[in-house]
């Protein structure tokens, strides 16, 4: 018989996180071991178990207003398996149980979790450019979990390709970095690509 069980607490927990966010860097945003300590303590890191065992993880923040769901990710040969909508259904709840008006996330347009979002009753809210290293779009999903004085405004997920083109090109030059955020990082995405148009010229 299966046993699938959601903890915050595990004496592996910090480095299955660390090691499976490693493996899946290329769908993950990155967060240092000393992130992941400091939110440990404060119980935002759900471990999902399947017999014991380490599968899959949530990194959340705070537990007021929209609830950020930073991190999702299920090892690859437990996927499909319905843990990660049990991990989300944790999460929910105890978001539920705190009076959160709802739970936002954001993922890569070029991302398989963009459906699995949509099938738990996530929609797409808002479209935003992601970071130089991959030119991604990045989709912001949200789940309201209670009454709401205005509804949402749904509209379509962007769909792509990544591309590390541009990246691999300005690399070259020394400009690139990919520790800018915010409108900081908006303003110099729009740089890096003018740059490659120049070159191209």
């Amino acid at each position: 018989m299966t046993e699938f069980v959601v903890t915050t607490a595990h004496p592996d927990l910090m480095l299955y996180i660390d090691g499976l966010q490693k493996k899946n860097a290329e769908a993950l945003s990155f967060y240092p071991t000393q992130v992941f300590e400091r939110e440990s303590a404060k119980h935002r890191l759900y471990l999902g178990l399947l017999n014991g065992e380490p599968c899959g993880y949530i990194y959340r923040g705070a537990l007021k207003g929209d609830v950020r769901c930073h991190q999702v990710c299920i090892q690859y040969d437990a996927r499909r398996r319905l843990y990660g909508a049990q991990l989300v259904a944790c999460l929910e709840a105890d978001a539920i149980e705190a009076k959160c008006g709802g739970i936002t996330l954001r993922c890569g347009f070029d991302l398989e979790a963009n459906d699995f979002w949509y099938s738990l009753g996530y929609r797409c809210v808002n479209i935003q450019p992601g970071g130089v290293r991959r030119m991604r779009q990045i989709n912001v999903w949200r789940k309201p979990l209670g009454p709401q004085l205005f509804e949402d405004v749904h509209i379509e997920p962007a769909v792509g390709k990544a591309d590390a083109s541009i990246w691999r090109r300005q690399k070259e030059t020394g400009v690139v970095t990919q520790f800018v955020r915010g409108k900081g990082m908006r303003e110099y995405r729009a740089n890096l690509v003018e740059k490659d148009k120049a070159r191209d010229v």
